[in-house]
C-alpha cells in the first residue's frame, strides 16, 4: 500500500511541477520564436537549439521536448503567417514569465543561444531581444548585445556578429 501512496504522491508532485512551470514553458517558447522568425523564417539551426534547449533547461525538463516542440512551432507559425497577431500572442505568453527577474534572464540567454544557433547574431536578432529586456527591466549590454563598431560600418549592412 506504501508504493502505492508514494506513486500517487511523485506523481502529483510531477504535475504540480508542470503546471507551475507551464507559463515559463510558453514564454520560452514565445521568445524564441520571436527571435527565430527576426529574418522570415525559421532555420534548422534554430529548430535543433530550441530542441536541445528543452532536453537540458532544469525548469523545462518535467515537460516531454515535443510539447515544447509543439508550441515553438505554433508561436513560429503565427508569427510568420500574421505577424502582427502573432507577435501580439507572443509577446502575451513573455510577459506572464516577466513578473519573475530571474527566469526573464534565463529566458533572455535562451533567446542569445537561440540568436546564435545560425552562426552569427543579426541585427534584427539583436532588436529582438534588446526589445525583451526591456520588459525585464534587463540592461541589454549584460546579455552583450551592444556591438562597437564605426557608424558607417553599421549603416552599410555589415551589422551581423560572428559567433565564435
Amino acid at each position: 500500500m506504501g508504493g502505492v501512496i508514494s506513486t500517487l504522491t511523485e506523481k502529483f508532485q510531477e504535475h504540480l511541477e508542470r503546471q507551475r512551470n507551464r507559463p515559463f514553458l510558453e514564454g520560452v517558447m514565445a521568445a524564441c520564436a520571436l527571435v527565430a522568425t527576426t529574418d522570415g523564417e525559421v532555420s534548422f539551426a534554430e529548430q535543433v537549439r530550441v530542441d536541445q534547449i528543452l532536453q537540458t533547461l532544469d525548469q523545462l525538463t518535467a515537460f516531454d521536448p515535443h510539447e515544447g516542440v509543439d508550441l515553438f512551432r505554433e508561436f513560429s507559425d503565427d508569427i510568420l503567417k500574421n505577424p502582427h497577431e502573432g507577435h501580439e500572442r507572443a509577446l502575451q505568453a513573455v510577459a506572464n514569465v516577466s513578473e519573475d527577474l530571474e527566469d526573464g534572464a534565463l529566458l533572455l540567454r535562451v533567446c542569445i543561444a537561440v540568436s546564435e544557433a545560425d552562426g552569427k547574431i543579426t541585427l534584427a536578432d539583436q532588436i529582438e531581444i534588446v526589445s525583451l529586456c526591456s520588459r525585464f527591466g534587463i540592461d541589454p549590454a549584460e546579455c552583450g548585445l551592444y556591438i562597437d563598431m564605426p557608424v558607417d560600418e553599421f549603416l552599410s549592412g555589415r551589422i551581423d556578429q560572428d559567433v565564435g
